[in-house]
């Protein structure tokens, strides 16, 4: 949009065509992210929805935010209908409601950043300073509200770009979000200049974006060469069982399932020492507390190799006097004997517990043979021979407060241990990856992977992914993991970036409005 000063261009001639361009954004953005992963559409992706906002009503501009929001996660979250219909056993007419409500909800975020900016510039704020920061705003308000999902934000798209993703650990992926929104602002108002508009040349606007990537990118390549910690590093290995979903609980295959993690374990053991094994989320399909012949034979086999091992597998403990289950990793030590446990403090609902279940009798969680999980209390470190790790189980790892939890708690490798196969053969597991990578930047931690039908993958803490797996592919990954600086302050600074953001946007919009209605005003006459 053009400065408020200037003569505005000409509204976009046609509902239609103004709903097109907003689906075109969505799309755009959609494409950026993995697969097929093309990062630079989204530098700009929002230049249809800005032709699209032109001469709109705040009213308006929200509808056209959500379409663009509605069109792009519609296109992300497909898999949402794999999970639903193929694991979760609905037909796929239930299932298509819900994927495209789940779409439907993070779509409104986009619809309050449309909202919020032009609101702001019928105001008289500066467009290309309240668009970034009510995007920003947007993003940080889905994060955390009913129990946050903030998968697939414009920034994780550059995720391969590393000199770029570095200043992350200064603002989190918020504030590559932000030279993205930035950056496409920039870009339409230089070519509705270009193109004859009645519109000065965004001379300062441009300057300023410039001078913005120039300091991120300086930044990017002082933190990729400065030194990694000179710690000892860890020789660790990474187990993918590739156990198919539909018999991963099933009794009659525990045996098997335990077969082929112990043997592809020696083959890792087979190519020299270890100090940690690592196995995917749930890799142990029973209550591994209880005493028997399959938890004998983990233990057996960690005094075998002689490793620290680590692995997924469901707990249970008392809470007010009732069995409660989490979704937990246990570390074993060389000896075979427990070093302790970690539970996942953020559940998935409808995964692994159903939200107002007395309301919903109908309803019944992806993850059958266990009760309802109850989450985990704290971030407890796991020390493994003098090492502290911080596991993420699952999805936890696309929330950042977890991670620098784990970190600030003492955590100098993080161990994310996942089961993907829910998605099938789709994208998800690269935009899981992607979102994953960005909690080692923001932590400067190594991140290492286990994931059961793949992607498992080691990051290290400029989040360089150094290997990664097949999926749906039994494999085994050896590597040395040297433990991270977590020198980054973000650690200290959490989400500061994206409240101010937030803050400033809710700021600006309050003062234009009163200072207008103060003008509105008539003076009073004594």
């Amino acid at each position: 949009m053009t400065d408020p000063r200037i003569p505005a261009p000409e509204p976009a001639s046609g509902r239609g065509r103004a709903l097109l361009l907003a689906l075109l954004s969505g799309l755009l953005i959609a494409l950026s992210f993995p697969l097929p992963g093309w990062p630079p559409l989204i530098w700009v992706a929002l230049i249809p929805l800005l032709i699209a906002l032109e001469g709109q009503s705040p009213r308006v501009a929200f509808r056209l935010g959500f379409v663009t929001g509605l069109s792009a996660y519609a296109a992300l979250l497909y898999w949402v209908m794999i999970v639903m219909t193929d694991y979760g056993h609905l037909p796929r007419y239930a299932s298509i409601p819900l994927w495209l409500f789940l779409s439907a909800w993070l779509a409104l975020f986009y619809g309050l950043a449309a909202w919020a900016a032009v609101l702001g510039k019928q105001q008289g704020a500066k467009w290309v300073l309240l668009f970034p920061l009510a995007w920003v705003g947007a993003d940080y308000l889905r994060s955390f509200l009913l129990t946050g999902f903030p998968w697939t934000m414009l920034g994780h798209s550059q995720y391969r770009l590393l000199p770029l993703i570095q200043i992350a650990d200064l603002t989190g992926v918020y504030g590559i979000t932000a030279l993205i929104v930035l950056a496409n602002v920039v870009f339409y108002r230089i070519m509705r200049a270009l193109a004859g508009a009645q519109v000065p040349y965004p001379a300062k606007s441009a300057l300023t974006l410039v001078l913005l990537l120039a300091f991120t990118c300086w930044y990017g390549f002082h933190r990729l060469n400065t030194p990694l910690p000179t710690t000892r590093p860890l020789r660790v290995a990474l187990i993918q069982g590739n156990i198919d979903q539909s018999i991963k609980w099933s009794p009659a295959f525990q045996q098997q399932t335990l077969d082929i993690y112990c043997g592809l374990s020696r083959k890792a053991a087979g190519r020299g020492p270890l100090d940690l094994l690592v196995w995917p989320e749930s890799a142990v399909p029973f209550f591994f507390q209880e005493p028997g012949p399959p938890s004998d034979r983990i233990r057996q086999l960690a005094r075998e190799l002689k490793v620290n091992l680590l692995f997924g597998s469901p707990a249970v403990e008392l809470r007010d006097n009732r069995q409660a289950y989490l979704n937990s990793a246990f570390l074993l030590g060389r000896d075979g004997e427990d070093r302790g446990r970690s539970d996942k403090i953020h559940l998935v609902p409808f995964g692994e517990y159903v939200p107002l279940a007395r309301l919903l009798p109908f309803v019944h969680k992806l993850v059958h043979g266990i009760g309802d999980f109850v989450p985990g209390t704290s971030a407890r470190p796991l020390d493994a021979g003098g090492t502290p790790l911080g596991v993420l189980v699952c999805y936890e790892a696309i929330f950042p407060e977890l991670a620098r939890a784990q970190v600030n708690n003492g955590s100098r490798i993080l161990v994310n241990i996942t089961n993907d196969a829910w998605f099938g053969r789709s994208s998800a597991p690269w935009q899981h990856l992607a979102m994953a990578a960005f909690r080692a930047v923001e932590t400067r931690t190594p991140l290492v992977r286990a994931a059961n039908t793949g992607i498992t993958a080691m990051v290290d803490q400029n989040g360089h992914i150094r290997e990664m797996t097949p999926l749906f592919k039994e494999a085994v990954m050896v590597g040395d993991v040297t433990p991270g600086s977590a020198d980054a302050p973000y650690l200290r600074l959490g989400d500061l970036f994206a409240q101010t953001c937030l803050g400033l946007t809710v700021c600006i919009l309050l003062g234009q409005w009163w200072w207008r209605r103060r003008r509105a005003t008539p003076p009073q006459t004594p």
